[in-house]
C-alpha cells in the first residue's frame, strides 16, 4: 500500500538573486560518534536536477548533450506560446515575439504590436514602478468593433430588420476614463450605458450630456428620487429606460409621469424558467433577486392599460447570470424570452427592444470548453444563435423584429487590461538538497536510529529502476523519524539531517519521474512538494479579488525572457500577510495546473509577470487588505507606426490616502512621531541627525506608494 507523502515543511526564503542550491552545499559534519557503516551498494548515477538547469545545454544547444542521448532542440518562442496557451486565451491580441517579449497587438493585424516589457520599462523611467495596471485603448476599440461586427454579420445573414445595441454596465468597471472610452468608441455602433444604482445614474447623466440619443438602461432597486430623476431626464431629451423590478417601482413611474406630463419609455425584467450555468446560474428562476414573475408581468400590463400607458412598455429584459459557458443554455434562454416578447406584443404592448442581459462569456483559459473558466462557443456563434432564434419566433408569430440589446460588460472590457508586477524573491525547498550527504553528519549519541538509516539507504540507492519504491521508502522513513522527534528520541540536528536526506532524495526521485513518459499521481505529488514559491509585489485582494473569492482563473505568465526555457515550477504569493494571498491555479491547454513554469531570478534584474483579462470587475471589487491601495493605471495607445505612447496615468494610492480611507489623520500621526523623536533626543536615546532620518522616512513614506519600491535596480 502506497504511503502518502509527508506535509511540506516551511520553505526557506531565498531573495533575489537566485543561487543554484548546488553551489551552496554545506560540508559534511565530521567527528560523529559511532557512525554506522554505509550500505554496500554504490550510489546511483543521477542526472542533474532538471529544475536547476538554466537552461539545459542539451536543450538550448549551448553545450554537449548527456552521454548516449541525442541533443534536444533549442528552446523556441513558439514553445513558450504553447506552454502558456497564449493563442488560446489571447484571441490574437497577445503573442510571443521573436525577442522573447510578450507582445500586445490591439488591432490583431500584426503591424502595430508592442512589447509589454518595453511599456513597463518606459513607465518605470517616467517614475511609475510596478505593480501597474495597463489599459490598451486600441484593444478596447477593437473589441467593441468585434462585438458590433458579429451581430451585424448575423443580422445580414438572417435578413434581420432591426438594430443591435450593446449597453455597457458600468458596474463591471466604473473608472471614468474607461467609461468615457466605451462611450467614444461605441458611438459609431450605437452603444449605450447601463446603470444599477443611484450613484451610477448620477455619473452617467452627466457623461451623456452631449450624447442624449445614447441608450441608458436603468436596472436595480429604485426609490422616489431615482424615478423622479429618470422622468425629468426623459423630459430634457435623454434616451433613458427604467427597468421595472417590482410593481412598486411601476407605480412610482406612473406617478411621476403623470405629475410631469411625460410619456416615458418603460422596461420590464422577467424571471425566466431557463437558467444559466456555473456559479451565477441562480440569477434566473423564480428565486432570482430581480425581476417579475410572469403573473406579475401580466399584472403590470393591466396596470399600464388602466392608465393608458401600455404603449410606453418599450423593452423586455432578462438576466440569467454572467459567464455562461454552454451555448445550449443561451439558445434555451432566447427561445423562452422571445416567446414572452411575442405574446406581450400581441397583447398591445409597445415593445421595440429585447434586452437579453449579460452572460456572454470570456475564454479565460483558452480551451473553448464548457467549464467555468472557458466557453464552448465563439462570439460569431453567439450572435448568430441570438439573432436566428429571435427572428424565428417573430416570423412564426408575425411581428416586427425587435432591436436587440446585450449587457455583456465582461466580454466588452476584460481583454483591454493587464496587471503587471515584479517578483521580490523565491522560496525553494531545493536550497537544502545536496548530493554529498554521508552518515558522518550524524552527531547524536550512538548509532543513527533505524528510520534515518532507511532514509539514507533510499537516498544512496535510488535509480531509474527503483525510484518509485525508494520514494515510498523515503516517505515512510521520514514519517517514522518525525515521530521519534515528537517523542524526544531525535534532537534538532538529527531532524535537520532527516529533512536534508529526505528532500535530497525527492529531488533525485523527481528527476527520474520526469524522464518517465507516463503520467501517474505520484509524479504530480512530487512536483508539487518541490515547487517554488515566487513572492510577487501585488495584493491579490486588491487587484485580483475574484481569484480569491470565487476561484476565477486568469492567465498568468512572464512578459519577457520567453526565448529562454523556464526551468522552475512555482506558485505565486502576494505581499499581504494572509495565507490566502496566493495564486496556485494556472492556465494550461486542458484542466488548470497547480504550478506555473518560470525562469530563475537573476541578480540585478527585475522579473515581470503579467495577469491578463482582468478588465472586468477586478478594479471595482478590490479591497484594502493590509492597506494596499489601488495600483498605478496607465492608458496606452499605439499609433499607425506601431509606437506606443501614454495617454494618461492615474497614480496609485499613496499611504496617506489609504490611511485616510480608514479614518486615520496622517498629519496627526506625523506630529505624534515628531514629539516622540524630540523626547528621545532630550533623553539622549537619539541624536538629532538620527531623529531627522526617522522623520524623513515617516513623512516620505506617507506620500509614497503602498507597494514595495525597488531603488537598487537601474533601468534595464
Amino acid at each position: 500500500m502506497r504511503a502518502s507523502p509527508a506535509p511540506t515543511p516551511a520553505q526557506t526564503l531565498e531573495s533575489v538573486p537566485h543561487v543554484n542550491p548546488s553551489t551552496q552545499r554545506a560540508a559534511p559534519a565530521t567527528g560523529a560518534a559511532d557512525p554506522a557503516p554505509a550500505p554496500a551498494a554504490a550510489p546511483a548515477s543521477v542526472p542533474a536536477p532538471a529544475a536547476a538547469r538554466t537552461p539545459s545545454p542539451a536543450r538550448n544547444g549551448s553545450g554537449p548533450a548527456a552521454v548516449g542521448a541525442p541533443p534536444a532542440p533549442p528552446w523556441t518562442t513558439g514553445e513558450a506560446g504553447t506552454l502558456y496557451n497564449v493563442a488560446g486565451w489571447g484571441q490574437g491580441y497577445f503573442r510571443v515575439g521573436e525577442n522573447g517579449h510578450l507582445l500586445v497587438d490591439p488591432d490583431r493585424d500584426g503591424r502595430n504590436a508592442v512589447s509589454l516589457f518595453e511599456v513597463v520599462e518606459g513607465l518605470r523611467e517616467r517614475g511609475f514602478a510596478t505593480p501597474v495596471m495597463l489599459r490598451f485603448s486600441d484593444l478596447l476599440r477593437n473589441r467593441l468593433a468585434d462585438l458590433a461586427g458579429a451581430f451585424q454579420r448575423a443580422m445580414t445573414a438572417h435578413e434581420y430588420q432591426a438594430r443591435y445595441h450593446a449597453v455597457y454596465p458600468i458596474k463591471v468597471n466604473q473608472q471614468r476614463h474607461l467609461v468615457e472610452e466605451v462611450l467614444s468608441f461605441g458611438e459609431q455602433h450605437g452603444f449605450g450605458l447601463e446603470v444599477g444604482s443611484k450613484p451610477e445614474l448620477l455619473a452617467v447623466m452627466s457623461m451623456t450630456a452631449q450624447t442624449a440619443q445614447r441608450l441608458i438602461i436603468c436596472n436595480g432597486f429604485k426609490d422616489d428620487r431615482y424615478i423622479e430623476a429618470v422622468i425629468l431626464s426623459t423630459k430634457i431629451g435623454r434616451n433613458i429606460i427604467p427597468v421595472v423590478e417590482s410593481l412598486g417601482e411601476l407605480r412610482l413611474i406612473i406617478k411621476y409621469a403623470e405629475k410631469y406630463g411625460v410619456r416615458p419609455q418603460i422596461g420590464a425584467r422577467v424571471k425566466l424558467a431557463s437558467q444559466g450555468a456555473g456559479r451565477w446560474r441562480e440569477s434566473a428562476g423564480h428565486r432570482a433577486k430581480f425581476g417579475l414573475l410572469v403573473n406579475e408581468l401580466l399584472e403590470m400590463t393591466d396596470l399600464l392599460r388602466e392608465h393608458g400607458m401600455l404603449d410606453c412598455l418599450r423593452l423586455l429584459h432578462c438576466h440569467v447570470g454572467s459567464q455562461i459557458h454552454e451555448i445550449r443554455l443561451v439558445k434555451n434562454i432566447i427561445n423562452e424570452l422571445g416567446h414572452i416578447y411575442a405574446d406581450l406584443s400581441r397583447m398591445g404592448a409597445g415593445l421595440q427592444y429585447l434586452d437579453i442581459g449579460g452572460g456572454l462569456g470570456v475564454d479565460y483559459d483558452g480551451t473553448q470548453r464548457s467549464v467555468e473558466s472557458s466557453m464552448n462557443y465563439t462570439l460569431d456563434e453567439y450572435a448568430s444563435d441570438v439573432v436566428f432564434r429571435i427572428s424565428n419566433v417573430c416570423r412564426q408569430i408575425g411581428i416586427p423584429h425587435p432591436h436587440i440589446i446585450t449587457e455583456c460588460g465582461r466580454a466588452m472590457v476584460a481583454y483591454n487590461s493587464v496587471l503587471i508586477f515584479n517578483t521580490l524573491g523565491r522560496a525553494s525547498i531545493e536550497s537544502i538538497a545536496r548530493e554529498d550527504i554521508t552518515l558522518e553528519e550524524w552527531t547524536g549519541n550512538g548509532r543513527p536510529p533505524l528510520p534515518l538509516m532507511d532514509l539514507y539507504d533510499a537516498y544512496r540507492n535510488v535509480d531509474e529502476r527503483n525510484y518509485m519504491e525508494r520514494y515510498h521508502d523515503a516517505v515512510q522513513a521520514r514519517d517514522e523519524a518525525m515521530n521519534l522527534f515528537s517523542l524526544g528520541y531525535l534532537d534538532l540536528r538529527g531532524r535537520a539531517l532527516v529533512e536534508r536526506m529526505f528532500w535530497s532524495t525527492m529531488v533525485k526521485v523527481r528527476n527520474f519521474m520526469r524522464a518517465d513518459p507516463e503520467d501517474f499521481p505520484e509524479k504530480e505529488e512530487v512536483e508539487t512538494m518541490l515547487s517554488d514559491t515566487y513572492f510577487c509585489n501585488f495584493s491579490l485582494f486588491q487587484s485580483l479579488p475574484d481569484s480569491w473569492a470565487i476561484d476565477q482563473l486568469f492567465p498568468v505568465m512572464p512578459i519577457h525572457r520567453l526565448d529562454e526555457e523556464p526551468t522552475r515550477k512555482a506558485v505565486l504569493a502576494d505581499i499581504t500577510c494572509d495565507s490566502d494571498g496566493k495564486i496556485d491555479r494556472f492556465v494550461s491547454q486542458g484542466p488548470a495546473k497547480g504550478m506555473l513554469e518560470l525562469h530563475p531570478l537573476r541578480e540585478g534584474e527585475e522579473y515581470y509577470l503579467g495577469v491578463f483579462l482582468v478588465g472586468a470587475y477586478q478594479e471595482t471589487l478590490g479591497d484594502l487588505h493590509n492597506l494596499f491601495g489601488d495600483t498605478h493605471v496607465a492608458h496606452i495607445s499605439v499609433d499607425e507606426e506601431g509606437d506606443w505612447y501614454v495617454e494618461e496615468v492615474v497614480p496609485g494610492d499613496t499611504v496617506r490616502e489609504v490611511l485616510g480611507y480608514v479614518q486615520y489623520e496622517p498629519e496627526h500621526l506625523a506630529s505624534f512621531l515628531r514629539r516622540d523623536c524630540e523626547r528621545a533626543v532630550r533623553e539622549k536615546k537619539l541624536t538629532v541627525s538620527e531623529s531627522q532620518v526617522l522623520l524623513r522616512f515617516y513623512e516620505s513614506g506617507l506620500n509614497g506608494y503602498t507597494y514595495l519600491e525597488r531603488e537598487d535596480l537601474p533601468p534595464q
